[in-house]
């Protein structure tokens, strides 16, 4: 399992240049289907718009696609796959509508705004790291509990669930690579009297 860059959310934005509305969105996907639903509910949501153009980057088998939607060569599709490319994403989709407003923007305007318009939508939905986490758990008492929440922070770890009983029990998930070393820390922070149950391996966006 190896990190990768996605968007955390669905999300939109938009802007107007010269009167054109443009409407970027961007949204996680992890099949062809999915991008294509995607796709068809924003055609759908956006029926009476000039475009609609697209571009989907997915990480099984490398799949890289995109449509002009109409408008002219290179100048609609290509940009905002690009936009996708440069940031580094996979596993994402990304829609951006036009309503045309009557002044045209030359080839140049074209992809100045596709590639502003899929910027936006990605800014909107946030991108992420999604790492290989272990899942894992841990029982304390209640005296060995305080040091916990700030340690699994450090190791930047996330707090899923805890449970309050004779004991503390905090259910978590932290980077494979951390584990080792949280591990150590939290025997040390213990006298030895505490250790976490690493899990099943899962991704967890990890945020910057």
């Amino acid at each position: 399992m190896e990190a990768y860059k996605t968007v955390l959310r669905e999300a939109q934005d938009e802007f107007t240049e010269r009167k054109s509305r443009f409407i970027g969105r961007a949204k996680p996907v992890s099949t062809e289907e999915e991008a294509v639903a995607f796709i068809r509910s924003v055609r759908e949501a956006e029926r009476t718009a000039t475009h609609n153009v697209y571009a989907y980057i997915l990480r099984s088998g490398h799949i890289q696609r995109y449509s002009d939607d109409g408008e002219p060569q290179g100048t609609a599709g290509v940009p905002v796959l690009d936009v996708l490319q440069k940031s580094g994403v996979t596993d994402t989709a990304v829609v951006v509508t036009r309503y045309f407003g009557g002044i045209l923007l030359g080839a140049g305007g074209l992809v100045r705004a596709y590639s502003h318009g899929a910027s936006i939508a990605l800014h909107a939905a946030q991108i992420v790291t999604m790492s290989p986490c272990f899942e894992a758990e841990l029982s304390c008492d209640y005296a060995n509990y305080g040091r916990i929440p700030q340690l699994i922070a450090a190791h930047s770890g996330t707090i899923d669930a805890t449970d309050f009983t004779e004991q503390v029990t905090v259910r978590f998930h932290l980077p494979c690579e951390n584990a080792e070393e949280f591990r150590k820390a939290l025997a040390d922070a213990t006298c030895g009297t505490c250790d976490a149950v690493l899990g099943q391996k899962k991704y967890y966006p990890v945020l910057p």
